[in-house]
C-alpha cells in the first residue's frame, strides 16, 4: 500500500453494462483525461439484453461500438468481459477473466458498482472489482507479465441507480465527490454515443429521457454541494486499500 501518488496515471471504470459509465462517472473520467491520465472504460457484458426488438448476438455488436465510440470521444479505451447480461456471476471463471483485465491495464484509480444496487449484474461486477481490485497487484494472481507501478488501486463506488440503497430505500451518503459542471456538455455527448439505448427510452417516454434522467441525478448532486453538476462517490477505504482521497488532491474539489 503507498500513499505517495501513484507512478501510472491509470484510470479504469469497471461496470456491468454498456452506458454505466456514461451515467455515473463519466464526468470524472472527462476530466481525468484532461489531467493526462490514460483512461479505459470496461463493461462485464455487451449490452445483449438491451433491445426489445433485435436478437442478443446484433444489440451487443451495436452496444460495443457505442461504447467503444464514447470511450473514444475523451480518448479512451474500451474493453468488454463478453459476460452475458442478466447472467454475471461471480465465479472462478469471471473472476480469472476480471483479474486478468486489472493485470493488463494496472490501474492506479478504479471506478465500479456499488455492493447494493437494482439488479445483480451491478452486484456481481461490485464483487469482481473489489478481487480483482485486491490482487491484481500480486505476482502469483495472474500468469500476465506484472506491470511496473501495479498497485492496491484508489477504489471508489459509483451511485447506485437513483442514488438509494434498493433495500433500504434510504439516499446513499456519498464520502467522495467531483465537480462536472465544465464538463456536463461532454458527459452528455459521451452518453448519447448510446443510441440504441436512447431511441428507444425516447419512443416509449415521448422524451429524451435518456439524457435527462442523467442530468437529474447529477445535478442532484450538484445542488447538494452548491454546484451545477457532480459526481459523487463513495471510497473503499478498508485494509489495505489507500485512505486518501486521491480525487481531492487531483481536482481539488470539496
Amino acid at each position: 500500500m503507498t500513499e505517495t501518488p501513484p507512478s501510472r496515471q491509470t484510470a479504469l471504470a469497471f461496470l456491468a453494462h454498456p452506458d454505466d459509465a456514461e451515467f455515473f462517472c463519466a464526468g470524472t473520467l472527462i476530466r481525468l483525461a484532461v489531467a493526462g491520465w490514460d483512461v479505459h472504460i470496461a463493461t462485464a457484458t455487451p449490452g445483449d439484453c438491451g433491445s426489445m426488438t433485435l436478437p442478443a448476438d446484433q444489440i451487443a455488436e451495436i452496444r460495443r461500438g457505442e461504447a467503444a465510440t464514447a470511450a473514444h470521444t475523451i480518448g479512451a479505451t474500451y474493453h468488454c468481459l463478453e459476460e452475458r447480461d442478466v447472467n454475471v456471476v461471480f465465479d472462478k471463471a469471471s473472476n480469472r477473466k476480471t483479474i486478468d483485465l486489472f493485470r493488463s491495464i494496472a490501474p492506479s484509480v478504479v471506478f465500479t458498482h456499488p455492493r447494493h444496487d437494482y439488479m445483480l449484474d451491478h452486484e456481481q461486477v461490485h464483487q469482481l472489482a473489489r478481487s480483482a481490485a485486491f490482487s491484481y497487484s500480486i505476482r502469483n494472481a495472474s500468469s500476465l507479465p506484472l506491470v511496473d507501478g501495479s498497485i492496491i488501486p484508489w477504489l471508489y463506488y459509483c451511485d447506485p441507480i437513483e442514488g438509494r440503497d434498493p433495500y433500504s430505500g434510504d439516499p446513499v451518503h456519498s464520502t467522495a465527490c467531483v465537480d462536472i459542471s465544465d464538463v456536463i456538455d461532454r458527459k452528455i455527448e459521451m452518453l448519447a454515443c448510446h443510441a440504441s439505448q436512447r431511441e428507444w427510452l425516447r419512443a416509449h417516454h415521448g422524451m429524451d429521457e435518456y439524457i435527462e434522467a442523467m442530468k437529474r441525478h447529477s445535478a442532484t448532486r450538484g445542488q447538494e454541494r452548491g454546484i451545477a453538476y457532480a459526481e459523487a462517490f463513495v471510497q473503499h477505504q478498508g485494509h489495505p486499500y489507500q485512505q486518501s482521497d486521491i480525487l481531492k488532491d487531483i481536482f481539488g474539489d470539496e
